[in-house]
């Protein structure tokens, strides 16, 4: 079986889909039936697409994939699918069209697609691009053009925001509204994620929103198909290919008393309780059980610091061997903007609804390594 794929203003590519029992692949604009009715988001096959952005990165395509596993194939994957490194987390997934990211509101214009849900998840998140026009062009001015065609086709929205808005955690990590204006990011990215979260905060004050919305703001996330991301990947990942290269992992040591080398604390987060959580929140506004009362930002993180310590102990544990590790410098040029502690408080999360537990951080490591950095598998 082939699926045709039209790209907006190119010309049409024919890649090869394995056939799969229950899925009708048609062409672009049309519906999808799946057998898949027993998911807790609901049937897949019915009426109306998600638009999925970030689709090739990191966190957008194990969404994807989360939402294949639950009979959604109806999907329009957008992005940069010109990066060659990121092809195979996208390729095998199930979707109906992919879009680049440049040709998306055009596309829409064009062929007025029947729209249930958007998630949001793509952006520029390279934190040491120091080019803010970058971060305002893909991050905040993209997101108001998301933002503006969900409201004026009220259409439920979750994107993607950042820890990186809580900067230093001068005012803690509450992801209360009250402090959004106050928040001092330490980075160009980080700033432009809170520039937009208080641009979408001034938009329900003028009631201009989309009907169900939320903003969620992710702690450090680790997992599966980051392996495209380079210096930008996770510890773990960097952890996990200096264990194989020469059996010892290098920490930075701490700059700053009261912590120990080895000790600065971060909140890590598995990338599939990432989509779980966004999984949930999408079934809920798509049931209409969502009170518009809960629109808002959100941390999602697990609400529980761990090491850098207990983080590679847990990488060397997965691989079965024995923890060696030795500290080094931490570069001068990024010692006055390192974060030693990041913890996320996820009451509103849990208040919002949801109670599925978060894996711990040997949990979610012994899988991440075992099943995906072992043989560089892709979810």
């Amino acid at each position: 079986m082939e699926r045709e794929i039209r790209y907006c203003n190119r010309e049409i590519v024919v890649i090869p889909q394995p056939p799969e029992e229950g899925i009708k692949l048609l062409k672009m604009g049309n519906p999808i039936e799946t057998n898949s009715t027993n998911s807790p988001l609901g049937a897949g096959g019915e009426a109306g697409a998600i638009i999925l952005t970030g689709a090739a990165g990191f966190i957008g395509s194990c969404m994807a994939q989360y939402l294949n596993e639950q009979g959604y194939r109806n999907l329009i994957l957008v992005d940069d699918f010109g990066v060659e490194e990121k092809r195979k987390n996208w390729e095998s997934k199930a979707y109906t069209d992919i879009v680049e990211r440049h040709s998306l509101f055009d596309w829409l214009e064009t062929h007025q697609p029947a729209i249930k849900m958007v998630i949001h998840l793509g952006a520029r998140t390279d934190t040491t691009e120091f080019d803010y026009s970058v971060h305002e062009t893909l991050n905040v001015q993209y997101s108001k053009d998301i933002w503006n065609y969900c409201t004026a086709h009220s259409i439920p929205l979750i994107y993607a925001s950042s820890a990186a808005t809580y900067g230093a955690g001068e005012f803690g990590y509450d992801d209360d509204h009250a402090l959004t204006e106050k928040l001092q990011p330490l980075n160009p990215y980080g700033i432009s994620k809170n520039e937009f979260d208080k641009w979408a905060l001034q938009q329900v004050n003028e009631n201009k929103q989309p009907p169900f919305w939320a903003g969620l703001k992710f702690f450090n996330v680790y997992g599966p198909n980051e392996y495209h991301k380079g210096r930008m990947a996770s510890v773990i990942w960097h952890a996990f290919n200096q264990i194989k290269k020469d059996g010892v992992v290098k920490l930075f040591k701490s700059h700053k008393e009261g912590f120990k080398d080895g000790e600065q604390l971060r909140d890590f987060v598995y990338v599939k309780d990432v989509v779980n959580v966004i999984g949930w929140m999408m079934g809920v506004m798509l049931n209409n059980e969502w009170a518009i009362k809960k629109n808002g930002l959100y941390n999602l993180g697990t609400g529980k610091a761990r090491t850098f310590n207990d983080l590679v102990k847990a990488t060397f544990a997965g691989l079965d061997l024995q923890p060696n590790i030795v500290f080094i410098d931490m570069p001068e040029d990024i010692r006055n903007k390192y974060q030693y502690f990041t913890e996320a408080n996820m009451k509103k999360l849990r208040n919002a609804g949801y109670s599925q537990a978060f894996q711990t951080l040997e949990q979610g490591v012994d899988d991440y390594v075992r099943t995906y950095l072992r043989t560089l598998k892709y979810f």
